[in-house]
């Protein structure tokens, strides 16, 4: 039996809503990295270049971590994806009658963990 292996890749500081990039990874948790990267290749969402890199990353670290380092991608499995909050700019924007609207641009951390198949 071959032990599994597992890597990460995680992006920081990512200037868009955590909301957004959760409809984008949805998707791909669960699947094989090949599948899951022609998902996001073909994604019409801006979000999903973003998770694209990250997970491109995470396989390479896994390919860096092996001692083959020509993995199969059909043999890699997105174990975990996760959007976690990221600190939040806050702006004001003047309004109408004296008073002002307060503009949050968010922004996320974003976490892929890839694994062997068994």
């Amino acid at each position: 039996m071959q032990e599994v292996m597992e890597a990460r890749a995680v992006a920081r500081y990512v200037r868009s809503s955590p909301r957004k990039m959760r409809l984008v990874i949805d998707l791909i948790r669960g699947k094989s990295a090949a599948e899951a990267l022609a998902l996001l290749r073909f994604t019409n969402k801006r979000a999903s270049t973003v998770a694209e890199q990250t997970l491109r990353s995470a396989i390479a670290n896994l390919q860096a971590k092996a001692e083959n380092p020509y993995l199969n991608p059909e043999s890699i499995v997105v174990e975990r994806a996760y959007v976690d909050n990221g600190p939040m700019l806050k702006r004001i924007q003047p309004a109408p009658m004296g008073r002002a609207y307060r503009i949050r641009k968010r922004s996320h951390h974003l976490t892929i963990v890839v694994a062997t198949k068994d």
